[in-house]
C-alpha cells in the first residue's frame, strides 16, 4: 500500500498572482502543496504536485482533488482561488457569458467544499478558503461582482454547515489589482491565507478585507 505524504494544502486556481503566492507560503511552512489550474503548471514550485482540471468542469475538478487526495490525504487546507476577471457592463453583456463566469466564479467553489469538506468535518479540522473581491458592487464588472457577492453567501453557508464540525469556512476579500511591489503584492496578500488557516477556533474570522496595507506580521 502506498504511504501518504502528510495532509497539505491545495490551491485550486493556482496561476502566477496570488495562487502562486499562497502556495509558497504554506510550502515554507512544510506543508506539502498540490496545484490546480487549467494548464497543469507546477509555478516552479519545488515538490509541488500539479494537476490539471477546468473549474467549470465538475468531472475534471473532482477528479484532480481526488488524485490530489489520493498523494497528500484529506488536506489541511483548501484555497479557491480561481475566477473569470473581465470588464463587462449589464448593457453589453450575454446570459452565456454570465454563465460561464458563474461556473468558475461560484459553482466551482461549490463543487470543491462540496468534495472536501465532509472528509475534513469527519477528521475535525481543516480550512477551506475562498479568494474574494469587489467589496462593493461595480457596473463595469457584473459578472465579477455578482461572482464575489455569491461567494460571500456561500461562504456563510458553509460555515454553517461545516463549522460546528471544526472546519474553519473564510474569504479573503481583495479591494484592487493585483501587482507585485504594489500595495496588492501577492506575496502580502498570502499572508491572510496563513493567519486564517492558524486562528484559533475561538478567533476566527469569516472574512478578512485586504484594502491596500500589508498585513501586520
Amino acid at each position: 500500500m502506498k504511504e501518504l505524504m502528510m495532509p497539505g494544502a491545495v490551491i485550486i486556481g493556482a496561476g502566477p498572482g496570488i495562487g502562486r503566492s499562497v502556495a509558497r507560503r504554506f510550502a515554507k511552512e512544510g506543508l506539502p502543496v498540490a496545484l490546480v489550474s487549467r494548464t497543469g503548471n507546477d509555478l516552479d514550485l519545488e515538490g509541488a504536485l500539479s494537476y490539471r482540471a477546468d473549474c467549470a468542469d465538475e468531472d475534471e475538478l473532482r477528479a484532480a482533488l481526488d488524485a490530489a487526495a489520493g498523494e497528500l490525504g484529506t488536506p489541511d487546507v483548501v484555497v479557491y482561488n480561481a475566477a473569470i476577471i473581465r470588464p463587462d457592463s449589464p448593457w453589453a453583456v450575454s446570459a452565456r457569458a454570465q454563465l460561464d463566469a458563474w461556473a468558475v466564479n461560484v459553482v466551482g467553489a461549490l463543487v470543491a467544499a462540496a468534495h472536501v469538506a465532509p472528509a475534513m468535518a469527519r477528521r475535525g479540522s481543516g480550512t477551506f478558503i475562498v479568494t474574494g473581491g469587489m467589496p462593493e458592487p461595480k457596473a463595469r464588472y457584473v459578472s465579477l461582482s455578482l461572482g464575489k457577492a455569491g461567494v460571500r453567501t456561500l461562504v456563510t453557508m458553509l460555515d454553517e454547515e461545516y463549522g460546528p464540525s471544526s472546519v474553519h469556512v473564510a474569504s479573503v476579500t481583495v479591494a484592487g489589482p493585483v501587482a507585485p511591489g504594489t500595495d496588492f503584492d501577492p506575496d502580502d496578500i498570502a499572508e491572510h491565507y496563513w493567519r486564517l488557516h492558524t486562528q484559533p477556533r475561538e478567533r476566527w474570522e469569516r472574512e478578512i478585507l485586504h484594502a491596500g496595507t500589508a498585513p501586520a506580521p
